[in-house]
């Protein structure tokens, strides 16, 4: 874990309130894992004592990038970052999805879900099939490198707007019908709304594959001290306990949480 100064490189706004920011931060970016996250203060709110996690959207030669959606003031304050600010940056925090995957890997990402899940898909060396959901089609964020990066897209919207008209669990429905009838093996990658997340894991635990879910919760501290991010958690003899999603997650197997 490091806490450091990071150069501003580039801000590039996406689909409607959505950024992605580009930060110098070479030895952080080195160190970066996909599904971890960052703790970000933001400038102009110093006397603010919060920082803000982020997931890591990428990280490769010394860039770090993060995606955001403008949704209060710390994030607002974010839009009026240019090239050559600093922010200052604590991380890698918390731990990692796994990168050897038992089978072919299914992504499902919610809105800007999709941010730790295109770290995944570029640091994997199997290629598998992204399935986007959002409320629309300004919901539907990064698709186009995904499939620059050889993996298979599929989307769908509550309204219609892109793709599919419905929830992202459909196309889910559908793939794991699809790799069962093939005999494939599968293993499932998640991150989004809580409700999707327990939609997916409960397809993983029905299907017998493993899935891995990438938990949000307020995070205060970011490394375990304030136990704001607590959540209930299974250990594989049955038996219950209480984990800290920033300390012990984000990234956890379907089998472990207790929703």
């Amino acid at each position: 874990m490091m806490d450091v100064s990071s150069r501003v490189i580039r801000q590039n706004p996406l689909t409607a309130g959505y950024w992605s920011l580009e930060l110098e931060s070479e030895g952080l970016a080195e160190l970066a894992r996909p599904g971890q996250f960052v703790h970000v203060r933001v400038p102009r709110l110093e006397q603010a004592a919060l920082r803000r996690p982020f997931s890591i959207f990428g990280a490769a030669g010394g860039v770090l990038k993060i995606l955001y959606k403008t949704v209060g003031r710390g994030t607002a304050e974010m839009n009026h970052l240019r090239p050559g600010d600093t922010v200052q940056v604590i991380g890698p925090l918390g731990n990692g999805f796994p990168l050897e995957p038992q089978g072919v890997p299914i992504l499902v990402a919610g809105g800007y879900g999709v941010a730790p899940l295109s770290f995944l898909a570029d640091r994997l060396k199997v290629k598998g099939i992204l399935l986007a959901g959002g409320r629309s089609a300004d919901d539907v964020l990064a698709v186009e490198t995904f499939e620059q990066m050889g993996w298979q897209v599929r989307v769908a919207t509550q309204d219609g707007s892109r793709g599919e008209k419905g929830l992202v669990t459909v196309l889910l429905d559908q793939e794991l019908a699809r790799q069962k009838d093939s005999g494939g093996l599968v293993e499932l990658y998640a991150c989004g709304p809580d409700g999707m997340l327990r939609a997916v894991g409960e397809r993983a635990i029905a299907a017998g594959v493993r899935g891995w879910l990438s938990l949000d919760k307020h995070m205060v501290c970011g490394v375990g001290a304030c136990l704001a991010c607590v959540q209930n958690l299974r250990r594989k003899d049955g038996s219950n306990w209480i984990g800290r999603v920033c300390h012990d997650g984000p990234i956890f197997e379907a089998r472990e949480i207790v929703w």
